[in-house]
C-alpha cells in the first residue's frame, strides 16, 4: 500500500507527460510532409504481398490499413504507427512495475516517453514502432520465463517474435541477443528446454517464412541488400561517431545513467536484473561495433533503441542514488531533446521555415518539394493530350507522386538510387521499371526527373543516360523548391521521334561570390554555364527571384570541358560568364543569388540559388 501511495504523484506525472507528448505528436503528424520511405510503404500497401524486397509485410499492411480507414492523408497513413508507439511507454511501465515496484515502473515509463528515440516513435509510418513494441513483448516474456514457464509467457513470446519477424530484418539482433542472454543464465536454459517455449520459438520462426520465400524466389535480393550490398564490411573510423550521436540523441546524463544501469545490472544477484542488463548492453555494444564495418550513408542512429529500452527498467534504481538536481537534470535534458526533435519536424512542415534552411547541411530533402511537384505535374498534365502517361526517373519521385495523385502504378526508369535503397527488385516485380521510349512507343509521356537525387558531379552523365533511354530531351520545365535545394525537371514528350545529339538541361556554377560570402552594394559575379546539344544564348544574374544584371557570356574556360568529359555543348570552351551587379533598394542582410539561363533552343531555366550577405 505504501508503495502505491508513493507512486501516485509519479503515476500522475506519467499520464500528463504521455498525453502531452501524444497531443504534440498528433499535431506534427497532421502537418508533416510525407517522407520518401513512407510513400514507398504506401505503394507497397497498394500491392498486397506477404513480403517485399526491402521489408517484411507488416509495415505495408499497416500503411494500407491506415489509408483504408482514414483516406489518402498523411495522418491516416501514420495513425496505426502512432497508436503502436503510444503503447510502448505504458508497456515499459508495467514491465518495470512488476519486477521492481510500482513507483519504479512509472519512473521508467516517464523516461520511455522522454527518451527522444522512443518518444518520437510513430511520427512517421516506419517499422521502428512495431519493432519497439515487439522488443518489449519479447523482453517481458523472457523476464516471466526466468521466474516460471507458463502458457501466458509462451504466448507473449510467440506474439513478440512474430511481430518482430514481420517488421524488419534488423529484429534478428533482438532474437540473437535474447537467445544468448537466456543461454547464459541457468534459469534461461531451464526455460528454453520447456516444450511451450520451443513451440513459441517455432511460431516466431514461422513468421519469417514469407520473407524467406520472397528471397528464395528472387535470388536472395532482399537478404543480399540488407546484409551484403549496403555494407562495406571493411573497417572505417566513422564508427567512433556512434558515441557522440547517441549522446546527442539519448542526451549525456541519460546515456551515463543507462550505461551505469547496464554495468551494475550485469553484476547483480537477481537473474532478471542481469537479464535486462545483458540484453540491453549487448544490443547497444553490438551496434557500436557494427558501426565500424557497416553502412554509413543511411540513417542508423535509431538502431540501438531496443537495447536502451531493455535498460530503462533498471534506470530508476540508478537515479535513486543520485542527488535531486542530477535526477531533474536528466529528465529535463531528455525532455528538451525530445522537444527539439518535434520542433525539427515542425520546421520541416512549414515551407517558409524549411526554405531558410536551404543553405544548411541538415536541409530535409526527403520531406521537401513533393506537394509543389504534384501541383506542377497536375498543371502540366492539363496542357498535354488526354491519356498522357506519367513516368518518374526514380522510386522516390514515383512513390511521392503516386501518393499525391492516387496512382500506385507510376512507372519508374532505372536509376542508381533504386538499387542503393533496395527498391529496384520490387519495381521489377510490379512491372513498374520502364525501359524508356522503346516501351512507350508514340504515346505522349510526362517524364518527371529528380535533378537533385544525383550528386552534381554525376548529374550530366545521368542526363545522358536519360537521352539513351528516351532520346534528346525537349526544353524542360524546371521546378526549384526552397531556392533550388530540391530541384525537378519536367519533360513533355509528345511521342514524336527526336533525332540529333543528346540535349539536356543546362549546367552551371557560380565561382564568385562563394555561398554565404559578404558582398557590398556593388559586386562581381563569375562562373560558367553550358547546355548540351544546343548551347546557351545568354546568362542573367538574379537576386531574390528578379533579374539584376546581364552577364557577359563566352569567356574561354577549357577546364570545364575537360572536367565534364561527356559534354557536347557546341560552344566549348567559351562557356564562362562575368557580370557586375549594382544594387539599389535591396536592404542589407541575407539574399539569394541565382542565374537565369537562356538556351539557343528557346528554353529558359532558373538555376539553383545560393545565399549571400549584403553589407550596409
Amino acid at each position: 500500500m505504501r508503495d502505491k501511495d508513493e507512486a501516485q504523484p509519479i503515476r500522475r506525472l506519467f499520464w500528463v507527460l504521455w498525453a502531452a507528448v501524444l497531443l504534440l505528436k498528433l499535431g506534427v503528424v497532421a502537418q508533416l510532409p510525407l517522407f520518401v520511405d513512407e510513400a514507398f510503404y504506401w505503394q507497397e500497401g497498394r500491392h498486397p504481398a506477404a513480403a517485399y524486397s526491402d521489408l517484411p509485410g507488416l509495415t505495408a499492411w499497416l500503411a494500407r490499413l491506415g489509408v483504408e480507414l482514414g483516406g489518402d492523408h498523411t495522418w491516416a497513413l501514420r495513425a496505426p504507427f502512432l497508436a503502436m508507439s503510444a503503447l510502448v511507454p505504458w508497456l515499459l511501465a508495467r514491465i518495470t512495475a512488476r519486477e521492481f515496484g510500482e513507483r519504479q515502473g512509472w519512473v521508467a515509463g516517464c523516461f520511455g516517453v522522454l527518451l527522444p528515440l522512443s518518444g518520437s516513435l510513430g511520427l512517421l509510418a516506419l517499422p521502428d514502432a512495431m519493432m519497439a513494441l515487439a522488443t518489449l513483448l519479447c523482453l517481458d516474456a523472457g523476464a516471466r520465463l526466468l521466474r516460471e514457464v507458463d502458457a501466458r509467457a509462451a504466448v507473449e513470446l510467440a506474439v513478440g517474435l512474430a511481430l518482430g519477424a514481420l517488421s524488419h530484418y534488423r529484429f534478428i539482433a533482438v532474437i540473437a541477443v535474447g537467445g544468448v542472454v537466456l543461454l547464459c543464465l541457468p534459469e534461461g536454459r531451464r526455460a528454453l528446454r520447456d516444450v511451450r517455449v520451443v513451440i513459441a520459438a517455432a511460431i516466431g520462426a514461422s513468421a519469417w517464412a514469407p520473407l524467406v520465400a520472397w528471397n528464395m524466389d528472387n535470388a536472395d535480393a532482399g537478404l543480399r541488400f540488407q546484409l551484403v550490398d549496403r555494407h562495406p564490411w571493411s573497417f572505417h573510423a566513422e564508427g567512433l561517431w556512434f558515441v557522440a550521436i547517441q549522446a546527442l540523441l539519448v542526451t549525456p546524463p541519460l546515456l551515463i545513467a543507462l550505461t551505469l544501469a547496464g554495468a551494475r545490472g550485469a553484476r547483480a544477484a537477481s537473474p532478471i536484473t542481469r537479464y535486462f542488463a545483458l540484453f540491453g548492453s549487448l544490443i547497444v555494444l553490438g551496434f557500436f561495433v557494427l558501426g565500424f564495418f557497416a553502412d554509413t550513408e543511411r540513417v542508423s542512429f535509431h538502431w540501438p533503441l531496443p537495447g536502451f529500452m531493455a535498460l530503462l527498467p533498471l534506470l530508476p534504481g540508478v537515479l535513486a542514488g543520485w542527488p535531486r538536481w542530477a535526477r531533474r537534470l536528466t529528465a529535463a535534458t531528455a525532455g528538451v531533446a525530445l522537444l527539439a526533435i518535434l520542433a525539427y519536424y515542425l520546421v520541416v512542415s512549414v515551407p517558409g521555415l524549411r526554405a531558410r534552411s536551404a543553405g544548411e547541411k541538415w536541409y530535409p530533402s526527403n520531406f521537401a518539394g513533393w506537394g509543389e511537384l504534384a501541383d506542377a505535374v497536375r498543371q502540366r498534365q492539363r496542357s498535354m493530350p488526354p491519356g498522357t502517361r506519367i513516368v518518374a526517373d526514380n522510386f522516390k519521385v514515383g512513390a511521392e507522386l503516386g501518393f499525391a495523385l492516387g496512382d500506385p502504378r507510376i512507372a519508374v526508369l532505372d536509376h542508381p538510387i533504386n538499387h542503393k535503397h533496395g527498391r529496384a527488385p520490387q519495381l521489377r516485380l510490379w512491372g513498374l521499371q520502364s525501359a524508356g521510349r522503346a516501351e512507350w512507343g508514340a504515346a505522349p509521356v510526362l517524364l518527371v526527373v529528380g535533378a537533385t537525387e544525383v550528386e552534381y558531379k554525376n548529374l550530366l552523365r545521368r542526363y545522358h543516360q536519360l537521352c539513351a533511354m528516351v532520346g534528346p530531351l525537349p526544353p524542360p520545365q524546371m521546378l526549384n523548391v526552397d531556392h533550388g535545394r530540391q530541384r525537378f525537371a519536367l519533360f513533355a514528350l509528345d511521342g514524336a521521334k527526336r533525332e540529333g545529339d543528346c540535349t539536356t538541361p543546362a549546367m552551371a556554377w557560380v565561382d564568385a561570390p562563394l555561398p554565404g560570402r559578404k558582398v557590398g552594394r556593388e559586386f562581381d559575379v563569375s562562373g560558367w554555364a553550358f547546355k548540351d546539344g544546343v548551347g546557351l544564348a545568354r546568362v542573367e544574374i538574379m537576386l531574390d527571384g528578379r533579374v539584376v544584371a546581364q552577364a557577359s557570356y563566352g569567356r574561354e574556360l577549357p577546364g570545364v570541358r575537360s572536367y565534364w568529359e561527356v559534354s557536347n555543348d557546341p560552344q566549348h570552351p567559351r562557356v564562362g560568364f562575368d557580370a557586375k551587379v549594382r544594387l539599389d533598394a535591396e536592404p542589407p542582410g541575407r539574399h539569394w543569388l541565382g542565374l537565369r539561363l537562356h538556351g539557343r533552343d528557346g528554353s529558359v531555366e532558373d538555376w539553383a540559388e545560393q545565399p549571400i550577405e549584403v553589407r550596409r
